[in-house]
């Protein structure tokens, strides 16, 4: 069994009992992949990305889980958006039910290699076009489909 469930508009949602500031890095590479994990713990691919800790901005917690989450080294090049919307939740085993609360941040490969970690199954570049193939939950599918349509402003929602 999975140790989180994500809700997204459903009814049935338990009701969040806890905010947690996270981000997580959307990653292109020169021939405009983007760089997605397969989560161990869902089986969907998603954004490499995580909480803040205390004592670290944001850019600092998106380079450190980067770096955790894939081998990578980042810099950060930019704002894709604010995710925000109280009808995602995250209900987690021990009884927390997180609302989403991500700031996703455009970064740029600077360094390190693709690695695997405890929190994946698999790290890699994927093109655009396979997204609609690949298991992606809808909070994330909404992330990539603002990257692709090139916004001239950063989602805030």
């Amino acid at each position: 069994m999975s140790s989180r469930r994500d809700y997204y508009h459903d009814p049935a949602a338990p009701r969040a009992n806890s905010l947690v500031p996270g981000g997580s890095a959307l990653v292109v590479d020169d021939q405009g992949r983007v760089l997605l994990q397969r989560r161990a713990d869902s089986g969907n691919w998603a954004l490499p990305g995580g909480t803040m800790d205390i004592g670290e901005t944001l850019s600092e917690c998106v380079v450190r889980e980067v770096k955790e989450e894939t081998g990578l080294e980042i810099e950060i090049a930019g704002l894709l958006g604010i995710y925000t919307d109280p009808q995602h939740v995250i209900a987690y085993a021990d009884g927390e039910v997180r609302q989403e609360f991500n700031i996703t941040l455009y970064g740029r490969a600077i360094g390190g290699a693709l690695a695997v970690s405890d929190e994946s199954t698999d790290v890699r570049f994927v093109d655009p076009s396979e997204f609609s193939r690949i298991p992606i939950h809808d909070t994330v599918r909404l992330r990539l489909r603002h990257h692709v349509e090139h916004r001239a402003t950063p989602h805030i929602g």
